[in-house]
């Protein structure tokens, strides 16, 4: 691939500093799709959360090019201890004590320069991110951070601060950038999700042993595969009752400690399995399994703005795709799937999507979206806005 662009001819290294919202090695994400396709020229330093029972970085770990990092900050901070973060003054003395182990780490791996780029999704880091000194500051919309349950009543100050200071904002979707606080000086990008085609299109002749079980259960199977906590478990349990010859498999974790028993009574069906995490590499063996892919999402504010990386691996595998329609990014792909305008036009329409045989034109439609087309966008864009913001 050929990797000139605006600013590609310096052999100049640039240091990027991103503060993620979600762990590097606990989910592939659009964030580290994108990072490590990233030219040799970038230095990055992902600063990660910590999370209460899952492998951290308390020491610097590489990812290619990525240095990745846990520093523990008000984000990690359990949910019902958080409520005593309100007091702005409890606020403060746990956000201090986190940036001074920011402070110690940013010194040690050489990304103190104010030459650095400071990439922002993580809102918690808002007013942190915001006093940076550097060359240029964006935020990636990836999410409607703030939407999430829990969200505490302080952190849209801590986003506004940010987005204030910001030159670049690159989102997932026009609706999300709607919703942002934006200063007519922002300059918008958006970027959606996309996906490693050679990754999911290249196909395993061997189905992995768990899976090959339920599926020998008998009839079609049925797969969905992301975090637990955007399913419509209703819609879910509305389509196995409805196809009762039909297997349900359920691939990814679930941030919410409490899904498993919320859910007992999909989870006990007798057609449903939850498999749990699947390992990145792995998860095209799964889903190239699946006669029909699901995507049975919440219809809510948050999904609205979303901009699903599951539809373009799904297509990428060549399997049939159901879909409800709860987002504007599935307009685009009317052609290949199935979108369903309510949950019970969702569960009439299975017999119809597992005939489908467009298995060309959806790998076709995944192909147009490469990971390593975005990824080039970011970093130009990146190099542009920071040659502006010195000139």
């Amino acid at each position: 691939m050929n990797r000139r662009g605006v600013g590609m001819t310096s052999s100049a290294t640039r240091d990027l500093v991103w503060f993620s919202e979600v762990q590097w090695d606990f989910l592939s994400t659009r964030k580290q799709r994108l990072l490590q396709r990233f030219s040799p020229r970038w230095r990055i330093l992902f600063v990660e959360p910590y999370a209460l029972g899952r492998s951290a970085h308390w020491l610097p770990v590489t990812r290619g090019n990525v240095t990745v990092v846990t520093v523990p900050f008000l984000k990690t901070v359990p949910y019902r201890i958080g409520r005593l973060l309100d007091v702005a003054l409890l606020r403060n003395a746990v956000a201090s004590a986190g940036e001074l182990i920011l402070r110690f780490w940013l010194r040690r791996l050489g990304f103190a320069s104010r030459e650095r780029i400071v990439g922002l999704s993580n809102v918690y880091w808002g007013r942190v991110a915001a006093r940076m000194p550097c060359a240029l500051r964006f935020y990636d919309a990836n999410d409607d951070h703030l939407a999430f349950p829990g969200s505490p009543s302080w952190l849209p100050g801590y986003q506004s601060r940010y987005l204030e200071r910001c030159g670049l904002l690159f989102s997932v979707s026009p609706e999300l950038t709607a919703r942002l606080p934006l200063p007519s000086t922002v300059r918008c990008i958006e970027l959606g999700n996309g996906v490693e085609y050679d990754h999911f299109a290249t196909p395993l002749p061997d189905a992995p042993p768990e899976l090959a079980a339920f599926a020998a259960e008998g009839g079609p199977l049925l797969g969905y595969a992301g975090a637990m906590d955007w399913v419509d478990t209703e819609l879910l349990r509305e389509t196995a009752a409805a196809c009762p010859h039909c297997r349900i498999a359920l691939l990814g974790p679930a941030y919410d400690r409490t899904w498993r028993e919320r859910n007992r009574a999909l989870l006990e069906l007798p057609n449903v399995h939850w498999f749990g995490k699947v390992d990145y590499p792995e998860l095209p063996a799964w889903v190239q399994r699946f006669d029909l892919a699901l995507m049975p999402l919440l219809c809510d504010p948050l999904k609205r703005a979303s901009h699903p990386n599951k539809l373009y691996e799904y297509a990428a595998a060549g399997v049939p795709v159901l879909a409800i329609d709860y987002c504007s990014a599935l307009g685009a792909a009317r052609g290949v799937i199935h979108i369903a305008g309510s949950a019970g036009e969702f569960v009439a329409m299975v017999p119809e999507a597992l005939r489908d045989t467009r298995r060309a034109e959806r790998q076709a439609f995944a192909s147009e979206h490469s990971w390593d087309a975005l990824a080039l966008r970011m970093e130009e864009e990146l190099l542009r806005a920071s040659e502006r913001e010195a000139g």
